[in-house]
């Protein structure tokens, strides 16, 4: 598989990855393209694509918190046909090794935490990339469903974090990604 990392907005990028991210993400949580330009714009977001033989088969929108040190999974979709080859967790270890070269301390993802199947498989898929389920529920007021966080430590740390301090970030980054034009706040 050929990955290739944007930190600039591309619209042929986008173009070629938009359908895979509104197959997965459509109807539930995509972020508009408004705010995914913004993203990009104020400098705390990648996109990230994974091509077999030129055709898009996995994509990924990260979050930079780059003060904190942490890394957010915002979105990562596989292509319906393609799953179960192993694609996910090499395209996860590829954005754990870029993280972690450019001195991030975490990777963080949200997921779903009411108890269905899907969400089950969700959670069990990022589990057997080495991420770590946290006991917190959160709560958004704006969304009906609950989240916990995961996260996948990438320096040796004895201290076990909670989701409460992860949502802390999670909601940095939501709120950046809504705000025009600002810096990363502390």
């Amino acid at each position: 598989m050929e990955i290739r990392t944007i930190c600039t907005w591309d619209e042929g990028i986008w173009q070629n990855a938009s359908p895979l991210y509104l197959e997965a993400f459509g109807d539930k949580g995509a972020k508009p393209v408004k705010i995914i330009k913004n993203m990009f714009a104020q400098g705390i977001a990648e996109l990230h694509v994974g091509y077999n033989k030129s055709i898009l088969v996995v994509m990924s929108l990260t979050g930079k918190l780059v003060s904190n040190q942490m890394l957010i999974i915002d979105y990562l979709a596989v292509s319906e046909k393609e799953r179960g080859h192993g694609l996910g967790k090499h395209f996860v270890d590829y954005l754990r090794q870029k993280a972690a070269a450019e001195g991030y301390q975490k990777l963080i993802i949200e997921v779903e935490s009411k108890g269905t199947l899907d969400n089950r498989r969700r959670i069990g898929f990022w589990q057997s990339c080495g991420f770590l389920l946290t006991e917190y529920v959160h709560h958004y007021v704006w969304v009906p469903e609950t989240y916990h966080a995961m996260y996948l430590p990438l320096i040796a740390d004895p201290r076990k974090t909670t989701g409460e301090e992860l949502f802390v970030y999670i909601n940095t980054f939501h709120r950046l990604s809504f705000r025009g034009g600002g810096k990363e706040e502390s």
